[in-house]
């Protein structure tokens, strides 16, 4: 059953919300520039509170982020803007929400493990659509967010490198990857951070 997001954010229940940016962000921005962005605009799906928001469009870009819940848009709101910041209430997947809509660069944490694994080729299948020849997707995906001996139920749903790389690659090709050295508590080593580029001429179903 898939998880009532509206619900969470509504009474509190958001134990992935740790009221700061994630970790591997700083550190990509850090090592690859704000230019890794295009300038711009850049969209964070599953945005939450918007703390990935804020920390991008304190760079100076156009950054909109998209989350299912509307509680949770309303509180991103309502925190002291970076900059240029927007949210909307929207579903990424939905192709009616992305017709029409282009962005420089989406930003990815916890939407693609959040989302049920059936899904994950209509998640790249979008990324591709929002995105134009050359557009970057980068994000950091949760790879083991169970111990050893823990049932494997999510969300978060674990992947692998060798997953993402073969769901983005009928559109995009891998340009950088590493294990990032910055975390949250708990999640050192189990994560991995992506940079991927739009191809040209790879059309979208």
């Amino acid at each position: 059953m898939a998880r009532d997001w509206e619900h969470c954010y509504r009474t509190g229940e958001t134990p992935w919300d740790k009221g700061m940016a994630a970790p591997p962000l700083e550190e990509m921005i850090g090592r690859a520039g704000p230019a890794l962005f295009r300038n711009g605009p850049v969209l964070v799906p599953g945005c939450g509170l918007g703390h990935d928001v804020r920390v991008i469009a304190a760079l100076g870009l156009e950054t909109l982020g998209l989350d299912l819940s509307e509680t949770a848009v309303a509180l991103a709101r309502g925190i002291q803007p970076a900059g240029r910041e927007s949210y909307e209430t929207g579903d990424f997947l939905d192709p009616a929400w992305a017709a029409g809509r282009r962005c420089a660069a989406i930003w990815e944490h916890t939407c693609f493990c959040a989302i049920d694994p059936s899904l994950r080729d209509a998640y790249a299948s979008a990324c591709a659509a929002l995105l134009d020849e050359g557009g970057i997707l980068c994000g950091v995906f949760y790879l083991t967010p169970h111990d050893p001996g823990e049932e494997h139920e999510g969300p978060p749903f674990e992947t692998s490198i060798e997953e993402l790389e073969r769901r983005f690659s009928p559109w995009f090709e891998k340009i950088d990857g590493w294990v990032p050295a910055a975390a949250y508590p708990g999640r050192e080593g189990r994560e991995w951070i992506g940079i991927f580029r739009r191809l040209p001429h790879a059309p979208v179903a």
